[in-house]
């Protein structure tokens, strides 16, 4: 039984109405990001396109697969780093530290143990989950640091004043954005099976797999993400706190 969308007219309408619905809905709550929905709607189905035609070359071979892999984090780190610092170039480049650090230990425990089989069909998907949990705790964490420092500037100083040393007072300040930035995959972890049924799972099961196989790689995801996350929330925050990220002019 085939559980993809037809491909059609009523998919395009219906894709139309469900971003024009967002846009519209965040224009009128005054969300100040109506443009953005439509933006990003449009950006991913021309992405989405793209990866749809180039995916089957990519998969025939390790090599394409490792380039198209060093793509990904190159454009995660663009997201991530313009989410932070709102540019894309300057002290943004900074987050190529956390994202890859996160990721690269993660992947290649998960492939050099044999558990996820070392051929570009298995590790391309798992990498980009892994990768893009990357970006989202490394956005989520720079930019609610960067918040927190300016505006609690008083406590920040207070700590000085106390002989913290720099690194440390803005740490006393914008650790708790860390724990912030960890909520949605703990969130994600605690309700698996109950409230979610993610991605990893559905796919594995549509993939042919019974739903013992597609649980094991999902909870393999999960805790994977668990951990991905962790190193990029510590070493953002440590780029922060020591000012190597950051919105001032270069």
């Amino acid at each position: 039984m085939n559980a993809a969308p037809e491909i059609g007219p009523v998919l395009g309408l219906v894709l139309v109405a469900l971003a024009a619905s967002a846009a519209l809905l965040a224009r009128l709550g005054g969300l100040g990001v109506g443009r953005d929905v439509v933006v990003a709607a449009v950006r991913a189905a021309v992405q989405l396109a793209a990866v749809s035609l180039l995916i089957a070359v990519v998969l025939e071979s390790a090599g394409w697969t490792a380039l198209f892999v060093v793509g990904m984090v190159a454009v995660a780190v663009a997201t991530a780093g313009r989410r932070v610092t709102g540019r894309r170039l300057g002290p943004g480049w900074w987050t190529v530290a956390p994202i890859v650090a996160g990721v690269a230990p993660v992947l290649g425990l998960l492939v050099g143990s044999g558990v996820v089989p070392s051929r570009p069909v298995a590790v391309l998907p798992i990498a980009g989950i892994l990768i893009g949990g990357a970006m989202t705790a490394t956005g989520l964490t720079g930019r609610r640091a960067l918040d927190e420092l300016e505006t609690r500037r008083g406590e920040y100083e207070g700590g000085l004043a106390l002989g913290l040393l720099p690194r440390d007072a803005a740490l006393e300040v914008c650790r708790s954005a860390g724990s912030l930035a960890l909520f949605p995959a703990l969130d994600q972890t605690r309700t698996v099976g109950l409230v979610t049924l993610p991605g990893a799972f559905v796919g594995v099961l549509l993939g042919g797999a019974d739903p013992i196989e597609a649980g094991a790689i999902q909870l393999l995801v999960l805790i994977g993400l668990l951990t991905v996350e962790a190193v990029a929330v510590l070493i953002t925050l440590e780029l922060v706190a020591t000012g190597r990220v950051h919105r001032r002019a270069a």
